[in-house]
């Protein structure tokens, strides 16, 4: 039996079989197709990776929607620092838990099916999250928490459609074109949340914009995206699906992916607390400083505050993006570590702009600004190129579950706690309900983050020790006799030797 022999009698979703996969019906096919190692034609493929980047967009909209409309969250509530911080943290936990699972079934059955369920699913959870009344803040927070099934089922899956469809550098052109979501895709979830809120006068109205938008993403995805096979287009046919024990413990032994995926964390860590605390942050400071009366409307409380910092972070995240990208493909002909030390560099650079972002915030609004535009421009360099590192140090079969992984890792120790631990701390170290502390406190709990960047910064240094290795193995892998399989049969899977199938 071949290697990448599958039942025919089993059911798309039970298979780890693509669309791609399906029988020809001779001259129906067109020739474009046929070139196509993958099974997918140029022109759909290039659809592909901007339907993908449309349902990441509404992802980080919706995550960040919450973000931009904090206060009115706070004062509708009557909730401190720490709960507000939990609305994060509940998100990014169902989130984290999930992955692996997603990751699992992503490296194994058909990847479109799965997150069409995943992004219906929370598209309906986002719209419920919308109608919980004022003495049910624990409602909000499980809702929120719901949210993060379809997040996890798109996140741990979309780059490795990509990675099946191109290599090398027009692989890392589609990954950046995918990761301009992030930034963007966050800053518009400040600006719809902060502009449907005030134009509603109701905070409410916020979090119904993206769930209609995220049904018609799946819509796209059943009609247009077609899965690719897997590893097809790295000429890898001699690869085969090896149990999850096994991809973990491979996986854990990859240095490159442990270090860029601790270095990654350190990029969550101070994303998540800027991403939920910076507006109300400014927000404060603004009125510490007179320039902004204090929060006692229900409607809208810091729009405009919501608002800049969306722009500035769209700007920053489409400029970030594309910098890191051209950097690292310049320093790649002359550097072989040139992706690590660029994601080094973003977040060594990023560290003193966000710290006199800051201190300066009490004293001078734009010099506040001109820091958080130069500190989020230096840390969105790292998007595209750690999942880029991800995807040539890790072989086809097993990269779903390094995205889980990785996104575990990032989470756990990153944004999911750092939104929480930000606000503990700013209830910890205010000493009076004054507008003073209110700001004060806040001001230096987000301190932690230029820390962060730095620690990050050297796991990146680390990082590029060992990716030229890594690397190489990942292209030349080669399976052992001793390397228990799955090979999927009739929708089963049978774990045997390689050195049975290789006979």
């Amino acid at each position: 039996m071949s290697l990448g022999e599958h039942g025919s009698d089993s059911a798309p979703f039970f298979s780890s079989d693509s669309e791609a996969e399906a029988p020809e019906e001779g001259a129906d096919r067109r020739p474009e197709e046929e070139e196509s190692p993958s099974g997918v034609s140029s022109s759909r493929a290039l659809l592909t990776v901007f339907i993908l980047c449309y349902i990441n967009l509404l992802n980080y909209m919706d995550r960040f929607t919450v973000a931009g409309v904090l206060p009115d969250i706070e004062q509708f509530f009557r909730i401190d620092d720490g709960k507000s911080g939990l609305l994060q943290t509940v998100f990014i936990c169902s989130y984290m838990i999930l992955a692996p699972v997603f990751g699992y079934l992503g490296d194994r059955y058909n990847r479109k099916l799965i997150m069409c369920c995943g992004i219906t699913f929370w598209s309906l959870v986002t719209l419920a999250s919308s109608y919980t009344p004022k003495q049910h803040f624990w409602a909000l927070l499980f809702t929120r928490g719901l949210v993060g099934v379809g997040e996890a089922s798109y996140s741990t899956i979309a780059p490795t459609i990509i990675a099946d469809l191109y290599v090398k550098e027009k692989r890392t052109r589609m990954l950046s074109i995918f990761y301009f979501a992030i930034p963007v895709g966050s800053g518009l979830g400040y600006i719809v949340g902060s502009q449907v809120g005030v134009v509603a006068k109701d905070w409410h109205w916020a979090l119904r914009v993206t769930p209609g938008l995220g049904l018609i993403a799946v819509v796209l995805l059943l009609f247009v995206v077609q899965e690719p096979k897997r590893g097809a287009v790295e000429a890898r046919a001699e690869l085969h699906q090896t149990s999850w024990l096994t991809d973990l413990q491979t996986l854990s032994r990859n240095r490159s992916f442990v270090l860029s995926t601790f270095g990654f964390t350190a990029v969550a860590f101070v994303t998540g607390s800027l991403a939920l605390w910076a507006p109300t942050f400014l927000f404060r400071a603004a009125v510490f400083t007179g320039k902004k009366a204090p929060c006692v409307d229900d409607a809208h409380c810091a729009s405009s505050e919501s608002l800049i910092f969306g722009i500035i972070t769209v700007i920053t995240g489409v400029l970030g993006v594309f910098s890191g990208v051209q950097a690292s493909q310049q320093l790649r002909k002359k550097n072989p570590r040139a992706d690590p030390l660029v994601c080094a560099a973003g977040l060594l650079l990023s560290a003193p702009f966000l710290y006199f972002a800051i201190v300066f915030a009490q004293g001078n609004t734009v010099a506040t600004y001109a820091f958080i535009f130069l500190g989020e421009t230096f840390l969105s360099m790292n998007w595209a190129i750690v999942a880029d590192m991800l995807l040539y140090v890790v072989v086809p079969t097993r990269r779903s579950t390094a995205e889980a992984l990785q996104i575990v890792i990032s989470h756990l120790l990153g944004d999911a706690g750092s939104p929480f631990l930000i606000g503990v701390l700013s209830d910890g170290l205010r000493r009076t309900d004054s507008f003073l502390w209110q700001f004060r406190s806040l001001q230096l709990s987000l301190m932690l983050c230029s820390f962060v960047s730095v620690v990050g910064g050297a796991f990146f240094l680390a990082t590029a020790l060992f990716i030229e290795g890594d690397r190489d193995r990942a292209e030349n892998y080669v399976p052992t006799a001793d390397e228990p399989i799955v090979v999927p049969r009739s929708g089963r899977s049978t774990r045997v030797p390689v050195s049975s199938v290789l006979i």
